[in-house]
């Protein structure tokens, strides 16, 4: 209840957040790095519960790639066996020998077959043949057109394109300390009027249960007009901040985690995009500052930022004076 007691009463925690209120029953974090929720859904089918079109648009471009050329294999595989079995005298044009070689040509027929190509020297004679390429030409079209629209939807598909800084930090601002986590986009995207919200879920006991209480954090600035460069999102520890007075050792003890929201338009999509990102307790570095990341080019004609610096913090200082992380005040 100490802990408890280290809540500024003053700050009323939200309600309508979507997640749920009984600690007990939520395990690790409330939001993954990636910004997804970690929730896992159990008691339907595993069928019913996965959306497979948001599953191909959204799995690394790798595995997508690789689902699509296992695919076109495996299928291939498929139809090239049912020619063999049904007899390769029933295509025209054959001229191996060989089992093996046989069931090669079967097999490339099967890939000319269902890319609608179909060259000509190799051609269905009887009409078990001819109804068995007949099939799979029409499950070539469908799977061609449904390929070709993943596709689309993967490159079409507006993202944000945004980074997060792998920590958040607790450090030094102005007279006090603030949490601060940095955003960048890494892509030649232009993003405008973009808004940022950095919530605060907290597992405290109550009443002789744990509970989750989620608080939205005041922001130095909850919108730029253009993202263009890095930005720190700042929630100065203020008398007005959840987390006032409280110190390291809190931050230890407790179970709490920031969720951070960017929001921005992209105007060559004319359209809304989200990054969300979060922060264990265990993911705050404190007493540290983040270092710039973007300088003027020597040419003096324009600016550069590196992508790669976006996480880096040094030891906070003030005064001149580095402040060791375990004696570095919170408020």
């Amino acid at each position: 209840m100490a802990i408890l007691r280290k809540i500024n009463s003053k700050v009323k925690p939200e309600i309508n957040t979507g997640f749920g209120v009984n600690s007990s029953d939520y395990g690790g974090r409330f939001v993954n790095k990636d910004g997804r929720a970690n929730i896992e859904k159990k008691g339907i089918g595993f069928f019913e519960k996965i959306s497979w079109y948001h599953t191909m648009l959204l799995m690394p471009r790798w595995k997508f790639f690789s689902v699509i050329i296992l695919f076109y294999i495996v299928t291939n595989l498929f139809f090239g066996t049912l020619y063999f079995i049904n007899g390769v005298n029933n295509l025209g044009g054959m001229t191996s020998t060989t089992p093996l070689s046989n069931f090669a040509e079967a097999f490339f027929f099967s890939c000319q077959t269902f890319t609608t190509v179909g060259y000509g020297r190799i051609n269905p004679v009887s009409f078990s043949a001819s109804a068995i390429a007949a099939l799979e030409a029409l499950l070539g079209l469908l799977s061609l057109a449904l390929a070709t629209g993943l596709l689309y939807g993967r490159f079409s598909k507006p993202v944000a394109h945004l980074r997060f800084s792998e920590h958040a930090l607790i450090a030094p601002y102005k007279d006090i300390n603030a949490v601060m986590v940095r955003v960048a986009p890494y892509k030649n995207t232009n993003l405008i009027d973009a808004e940022a919200k950095l919530t605060l879920g907290l597992s405290v006991a109550e009443d002789g249960k744990n509970i989750n209480r989620f608080y939205q954090l005041d922001l130095e600035y909850h919108k730029v007009n253009s993202l263009t460069l890095s930005w720190t999102i700042v929630h100065p520890i203020t008398e007005k901040s959840p987390l006032y007075n409280f110190t390291k050792e809190d931050f230890e003890n407790m179970k709490g985690e920031f969720i951070v929201f960017v929001k921005a338009f992209d105007d060559l999509f004319s359209n809304i995009v989200v990054g969300v990102s979060s922060y264990t307790f265990s993911e705050v570095k404190h007493g540290a500052k983040f270092v710039p990341m973007y300088e003027r080019a020597q040419s003096g004609d324009k600016t550069i930022i590196y992508i790669d610096k976006l996480s880096e913090h040094v030891p906070a200082t003030v005064n001149n004076v580095v402040i060791p992380e375990e004696v570095q005040p919170l408020a």
